[in-house]
């Protein structure tokens, strides 16, 4: 069940059919709306950036479901400003980091070595995180979009013909050909896995 996660951007589909795309309060509008037809087909909503399906309670009211969506995303700085509200006070001194303390196990060479870096430990361990970032961005970002498409496709694709071939050719990177086994499906499931695809293969 998703709480409080108004940002969230999102796809929900009836059946085999779309029924609305974009931020979480707008689809469960559109949810709401579809489950109170009569004889609805099943409703599934996908979280847009990992293709996995949630629920939402759409029970009572609009404003009570929305409720419990939590508060829509906030105003940026300058529209709050345009809208008369006073910008938050800025605090002298360093901004904060938001860093979070947290357990490391490592042997004691590590720990040694790390304690010999300019800074420390915590500011070695940092700069090489960024590092490891920049280095594999593009790789981490195919395993996402990879991951995302199968999320999807196992949850609303698994009995359709040719599963099993996409679902390889999606993690051996070969976009045409997984492009051509999603030909035959429901329009609207093959669109919504290759917009997950698209950052799946190479370039």
């Amino acid at each position: 069940m998703v709480n409080a996660m108004p940002a969230l951007t999102c796809t929900a589909f009836g059946g085999h059919r779309l029924l609305a795309s974009g931020p979480l309060r707008d689809v469960a509008l559109a949810v709401r709306r579809a489950a109170r037809a009569p004889d609805h087909a099943p409703i599934l909503i996908f979280d847009d950036a990992t293709g996995k399906a949630f629920d939402i309670d759409t029970r009572g009211s609009e404003r009570e479901m929305l409720a419990r969506l939590g508060p829509p995303p906030s105003a940026a700085p300058d529209e709050a400003s345009a809208a008369g509200e006073p910008a938050a006070p800025r605090g002298k001194g360093r901004p904060k980091l938001g860093v979070v303390a947290r357990e490391v196990t490592l042997l004691p060479r590590h720990w040694e070595w790390l304690n010999a870096q300019p800074g420390g430990a915590s500011v070695a361990l940092r700069k090489l995180v960024e590092e490891a970032r920049r280095a594999h961005a593009g790789q981490d970002e195919q395993r996402r979009a990879r991951e995302a498409a199968y999320h999807f496709m196992s949850a609303m694709a698994g009995d359709l013909p040719g599963f099993e071939e996409a679902a390889r050719a999606l993690f051996a990177g070969d976009g045409e050909r997984f492009a051509a086994l999603l030909r035959d499906w429901p329009a609207d499931v093959r669109d919504y896995a290759l917009r997950l695809a698209a950052d799946a293969t190479p370039r």
